[in-house]
């Protein structure tokens, strides 16, 4: 069992912290806004602190989840110089790999190990302790913080060096969104057609077209539900990192670039905070 920090107590952050506590580790919590500090407080075993600086003393394994790339080099930069000699900083956030390997560096320099480690799953993952978590970093420093993010993931894996786990998450997001838009209009075309949704899923749901975003968002995008889940915004935030990225790679992204901007009509329609999914509520206001 180790001292463990956390740092950001988001929709993420907030119970993957408290499986950290369940897992009998010793944990200590900052979040930019106090109140959800001191409810987290309220709610775990453990230690609501005030400061960053505060969070991270002494401890052993340092995680992060914060929001953009500004948030990681602000957070980690107050961190770094608090941090014990030998520790391991573990950023969950989503963000360019560029930010990793610039986080890397100011951990390398104070003498600390840092692992890159986005998360897929969403919202039921963390508070299910089923997150999937695609790491970049050094073996050594990987091996070490492996058993600690085991307490709320269900596959853990190293994918080369710092900014690897990033761009693997950049591959899934890229997936995802392509997926998506499929899906929409899939379920668009099955009710138009008169077809039961549900029915459909039973039908195809155990063959080629099977996913998991079909598993468990057909339903509730035939039902018009999407006040859940990845929030439209944040998509859009992990896909513009993906086409900044293409474009260093001298990549053409024509699907992803399509999504992206249907996400964007999705935003001017109010939904900043649908779920992902949400993708079908445009199909359905432009027909």
């Amino acid at each position: 069992m180790c001292k463990v920090a956390f740092l950001g107590l988001g929709v993420m952050g907030y119970p993957m912290a408290g499986h950290l506590v369940a897992a009998g580790h010793e944990v200590s919590v900052w979040n930019r806004t106090t109140a959800v500090t001191t409810r987290w407080g309220a709610e775990y075993d453990g230690t609501a602190c005030g400061t960053v600086e505060d969070a991270v003393a002494g401890a052993d394994f340092v995680m992060m989840c914060v929001g953009r790339d500004a948030d990681v080099l602000d957070v980690a930069g107050r961190a770094v110089p608090a941090m014990r000699s030998g520790a391991v900083l573990v950023d969950h956030t989503t963000a360019s790999d560029g930010c990793a390997k610039e986080v890397g560096a100011l951990c390398a320099a104070a003498g600390l190990g840092f692992v890159d480690a986005p998360i897929s799953g969403g919202e039921a993952g963390a508070v299910n302790g089923q997150l999937t978590v695609m790491c970049g970093g050094d073996s050594k420093h990987f091996d070490a913080a492996k058993p600690v993010i085991d307490a709320y993931a269900k596959a853990v894996k190293r994918m080369g060096p710092v900014g690897a786990g990033q761009l693997t998450k950049m591959v899934n997001q890229i997936c995802i969104a392509g997926l998506l838009q499929g899906l929409s209009e899939a379920v668009n075309f099955a009710q138009a057609a008169g077809l039961d949704m549900d029915d459909v899923v039973d039908a195809i749901g155990k063959g080629a077209a099977q996913s998991w975003q079909m598993d468990n968002r057909a339903s509730t995008m035939a039902k018009g539900e999407y006040d859940f889940g990845f929030a439209v915004d944040w998509m859009r935030k992990d896909l513009g990192i993906v086409l900044e990225t293409a474009k260093t790679l001298g990549l053409d992204m024509p699907v992803t670039e399509l999504v992206d901007g249907y996400y964007a009509d999705v935003q001017d329609m109010g939904g900043e905070r649908w779920d992902t999914s949400s993708l079908l509520a445009r199909l359905k206001s432009a027909g």
